[in-house]
């Protein structure tokens, strides 16, 4: 376990059975993006690269289960701004598989619904589920973890002013249940939702932390005028 996935690590996805060929290796960057910035599309740009995924699928939640009852942008409005921060960007993708679904949006059901639609389609995928180091961090405490790692791979992507991101800080029943974690090698980019939500409602420039679309997006449909709140978009 732990280092850099090899040619052979990809032969076949995690605990499903099957031939070797005609595999898609996926990675999905999920998360609350509210709004969207250019750290997550330089994470998604990067995860890609260096794992040599076929796309990376960028998933907006519907409602994300650690932020019960605080407020945030609709959910329609941030996957919004997602597809216009991905537009032109190649072998990203929009998906819009939380915002339909009811609930929730717990990652182990995004992950099974991926790979039943798959299967029925008679594909196959190698997933890679990409996050960043505050959210590994967190990542024992999210729903069905053990389970979850037993159907992806895990690639972690540095922040700055968080621990280094470590495959030793996950419990050992969870280091036993997958195939180990890719440490990227960046970006390592400093910027937040909470202060981009700080600034819009202040009435500042939000120029270079979002891509000019979104930022033309959050001024037309008014959103974020209010005083942000203290919790930040993964």
């Amino acid at each position: 376990m732990g280092g850099a996935l090899t040619e052979s690590s990809r032969g076949a996805a995690p605990d499903r059975a099957g031939a070797a060929t005609a595999i898609a290796r996926v990675g999905i960057l999920g998360g609350t993006f509210d709004p969207i910035h250019v750290a997550h599309v330089a994470v998604a740009r990067a995860a890609r690269r260096e794992l040599g995924l076929d796309e990376v699928l960028v998933i907006p939640a519907r409602q994300p289960p650690h932020k019960l009852g605080v407020a945030m942008a609709p959910a329609l409005d941030r996957l919004a701004m997602v597809e216009l921060a991905l537009a032109g960007e190649t072998g990203l993708q929009a998906s819009r598989i939380e915002i339909d679904r009811e609930g929730p949006s717990w990652t182990i059901d995004t992950v099974t619904a991926l790979l039943d639609a798959a299967e029925a389609a008679g594909r196959e995928l190698d997933l890679t589920m990409i996050l960043s180091a505050d959210a590994f961090a967190g990542l024992p405490t999210w729903h069905d973890p053990e389970r979850l790692l037993r159907l992806v791979r895990v690639a972690v992507a540095p922040r700055p002013g968080t621990a280094p991101p470590s495959e030793e800080a996950l419990p050992a029943q969870l280091r036993a249940a997958g195939p180990g974690i890719t440490i990227l090698s960046g970006p390592n980019l400093d910027v937040s939702a909470t202060e981009i939500r700080r600034r819009v409602a202040a009435g500042e420039s939000i120029d270079g932390l979002v891509a000019p679309a979104v930022a033309r997006y959050i001024e037309a449909h008014h959103l974020y005028r209010q005083p942000a709140s203290s919790e930040d978009a993964t």
